[in-house]
C-alpha cells in the first residue's frame, strides 16, 4: 500500500476510506473525478493561503468551483490573502501542490469547507502522493477535519 502521512493519519485514525491510484498522470480534475467514477463536484482541493498578519489557512473547494476573493477576505477579516507559493505549501503541508491532502499535516491549520461538500455522499481528497486519492464518505471525513469554518465559496 502507497504511504504518506496523509494515509498514516487516516489508519491511526481508524477511519473509513480506500485509495484510488489513476493508471498514469492526471492533467485535470474533471479527468480525475472521470476515472475515479465520480462527478467533478466529489473532488475536494485542498488549497493552502496566507494572511501576512496571520499566517495560513486551508481552503477545501468543492470540485471546479473558484474561491471569491472578495468574500474569502471578508470571511477571513483580512483585506490581504494570497495563494502560498509552492515552496510555502511544500513547507508548510508536507506536501507538492496537486496531491495537498487536509489530513495528516505536520500542524494544525484553520480549515475553511466549502459548504457544497455536504451536496456530496462520497467525497475524495489528495493523498499526498502524485496519482493517488483518498476516497471516502462525507460522513466518514467531517470528524477528521473538524474543527472547521463552512463558507460559501
Amino acid at each position: 500500500m502507497p504511504e504518506s502521512e496523509a494515509i498514516r493519519f487516516l489508519e491511526s485514525a481508524g477511519a473509513r476510506y480506500h485509495l484510488f491510484i489513476h493508471a498514469g498522470p492526471v492533467s485535470s480534475l474533471e479527468q480525475a473525478a472521470r476515472e475515479r467514477g465520480q462527478q467533478p463536484g466529489q473532488v475536494i482541493r485542498t488549497i493552502l493561503f496566507k494572511r501576512p498578519d496571520q499566517g495560513y489557512f486551508l481552503v477545501l473547494v468543492s470540485g471546479p468551483r473558484q474561491v471569491d476573493w472578495r468574500l474569502l477576505r471578508k470571511i477571513i477579516r483580512s483585506n490581504r490573502v494570497a495563494l502560498a507559493t509552492p515552496d510555502e505549501v511544500f513547507n508548510v503541508t508536507g506536501y507538492r501542490i496537486g496531491t495537498v491532502s487536509p489530513f495528516g499535516l505536520p500542524n494544525k491549520l484553520p480549515v475553511y469547507c466549502d459548504l457544497r461538500m455536504h451536496d456530496q455522499t462520497e467525497i475524495s481528497f489528495g493523498s499526498g502522493l502524485p496519482g493517488v486519492a483518498i476516497v471516502m464518505s462525507l460522513h466518514d471525513a467531517l470528524p477528521l477535519l473538524e474543527p472547521v469554518t463552512w463558507i460559501h465559496i
